[in-house]
């Protein structure tokens, strides 16, 4: 199984690039997993409804150019279902029962992702209704990823 994170935005926090990248060390244990960062579109102060569509469509463009027709693809947003960490973990392995052999995870950007990404992904997750920085979802994604994998081999899970 490939995992592929595709995120708007980069990281620009120092720790939160060591810790994600130490969570990428021991996932590569399990799976290849490929982090690509999107450059996100400029907002402007006090934004249309029309400005923010068109800032997610344009985002939306760069996304989908990322995704291949093999991927299981899963976005991430508050509108979506919210796992247990076992909860995920069993939809991982059903996943690659199902003959996928990758599977890509959408981040978006600060003004979030655009329906038609929503609309084809496969899976809509939310990892909680509060709102957090696409920064830290990161991190939290990459976490519940290393997670899963330690789930599925029955393995204890430690920090």
């Amino acid at each position: 199984m490939n995992i592929k994170i595709i995120c708007l935005g980069k990281i620009k926090e120092p720790s939160l690039c060591e810790l994600i990248s130490e969570y990428k060390k021991r996932i590569s244990k399990y799976s290849h997993i490929e982090i690509t960062e999107l450059q996100d579109e400029s907002i402007p102060n006090n934004p249309s409804e029309k400005e923010l569509l068109n800032i997610k469509k344009a985002e939306a463009k760069k996304v989908q150019s990322c995704i291949s027709p093999t991927d299981y693809v899963i976005a991430l947003d508050q509108s979506g279902v919210s796992l247990s960490s076992e909860g995920l973990a069993d939809r991982v392995k059903n996943i690659t029962l199902s003959g996928f052999s990758s599977i890509a995870f959408i981040i978006g950007g600060t003004v979030g992702l655009d329906k038609d990404i929503l609309a084809n992904s496969n899976m809509i997750l939310s990892f909680s209704k509060l709102t957090f920085p696409h920064q830290l979802i990161r991190l939290f994604l990459v976490e519940q990823i290393f997670r899963v994998f330690k789930i599925i081999n029955n393995e204890r899970y430690h920090w």
